[in-house]
């Protein structure tokens, strides 16, 4: 069975072409004196060190034009602020690139969005209600590779994500039908498409599925659909390389060991653990180019845009969040995004629904210890505050 949206890309990629020409004239570096030129933005991105973050660089498009800025170290022990231009690791950003591509799939006929996943990937003994669908927008039921709590609050680890078993093993390889076999062992958390739990493995099947239907590695297919056309030189579907182009900062995971802290240069890391899910690199550049590409319409045809953005209460959908910003008086209206982390990094994507205006960053681990449940909201509430609204609370 194949989706009754079948409007072709090719038309899309056209348009790709133009924007991303587009965007290459208006993306040069940053002016110099640009950080003294917006003060708040600066003084928002210095509060995310303020907490504990050992660095942050942020980007930001807007009527204003362009704006790069950072704050903190590029590595502990120096004194160089992480550059604007770096690379960093994009966590679960991942996942907004792999369901665009699924989703030109579908706009081809070669998938079917209420398709079973079994009927592409016999080979695993999926579930036969478990539809494309389901992965993308995380219904699927399926046990999340990375550790997963069950509906009566039973907590089930899964294979090692953090802590010391992490570091340890942190350069070994997986392979994505190992991630997907160790999730299908454990018992599914509810009745596909009755529920919603945020599993990796969704998109890592996602990922294998891509493979499956064009006969081509996910990075070649990525590299094909999204960043070559969209010329996006610093970004990075890195298999189980664990390395990070040049320049970046260092990523550093604080853990216990033993019931003492430790601090740990965790810059270089395989990311096999995350297929599809987690696993890429790019840069503020280039995820701005990716997004307001996404969000203007160049990607995808208008009707599976359209479904990208259908998001389920307090969840992500097809690799994209919505948020109804109530951030003060006078400072209203909708975003759509995506935020990622893995060990060491974190990465955030936000953008109006036209793609008219942008924030895309990254923060870097350090040694400190980072209340991320009241200061790090405070700190992003901060940022988008005077990103989307020109002015932040207290000021």
């Amino acid at each position: 069975m194949t989706n009754k949206i079948t409007s072709p890309v090719r038309r899309g990629f056209r348009r790709v072409a133009v924007t991303a020409l587009a965007v290459a004239l208006l993306s040069g570096a940053a002016a110099p004196g640009a950080e003294a030129a917006r003060p708040g933005l600066q003084e928002a991105v210095q509060e995310f060190v303020d907490i504990g973050f050992a660095g942050v660089q942020v980007r930001v498009h807007d009527q204003r034009g362009e704006w790069a800025g950072s704050a903190g170290v590029r590595k502990l022990g120096e004194t160089a602020k992480p550059s604007t231009g770096g690379h960093f690791r994009i966590g679960s950003n991942t996942k907004t690139f792999v369901a665009t591509v699924v989703l030109q799939l579908v706009a081809e006929g070669k998938i079917g969005l209420d398709s079973p996943v079994a009927g592409y990937l016999p080979r695993f003994g999926l579930d036969g209600r478990i539809t494309v669908r389901m992965l993308l927008q995380h219904t699927s039921g399926v046990f999340n590779h990375t550790g997963d709590v069950y509906p009566d609050g039973t907590a089930r680890p899964g294979l090692p994500s953090a802590g010391e078993e992490w570091v340890d093993n942190r350069f070994r390889t997986y392979r994505p039908e190992e991630l997907v076999r160790f999730s299908l062992a454990k018992p599914p958390l509810f009745a596909p498409g009755t529920a919603w739990n945020y599993s990796n493995t969704n998109y890592t099947l996602a990922g294998l599925l891509i493979e499956k239907v064009t006969g081509h590695s996910l990075a070649e297919e990525m590299k094909r659909r999204i960043l070559r056309p969209l010329g996006l030189s610093g970004t990075v579907v890195p298999g189980a390389w664990p390395g990070i182009p040049s320049p970046h900062a260092h990523g550093y995971y604080r853990y216990q060991d033993a019931g003492r802290p430790e601090t740990v240069d965790v810059t270089l890391q395989n990311p096999s653990l995350l297929f599809g899910a987690g696993d890429m690199i790019s840069t503020t550049r280039d995820l701005h180019t990716f997004f307001s590409a996404l969000m203007s319409g160049a990607l995808l045809p208008a009707p599976l845009l359209a479904e990208m953005r259908k998001t389920p209460p307090n969840g992500y959908g097809f690799g994209l969040g919505v948020r109804v910003q109530d951030l003060g008086p006078n400072c209203g209206g909708t975003v759509f995004f995506h935020n990622g982390n893995t060990v060491g990094y974190g990465a955030l994507m936000y953008s109006t629904p036209d793609g008219g205006k942008t924030l895309t960053a990254s923060v870097t681990g350090g040694d400190a210890e980072i209340d991320l449940e009241k200061k790090f909201p405070a700190a992003l509430d901060g940022l988008l505050k005077e990103v989307f609204c020109g002015a932040r609370a207290g000021r």
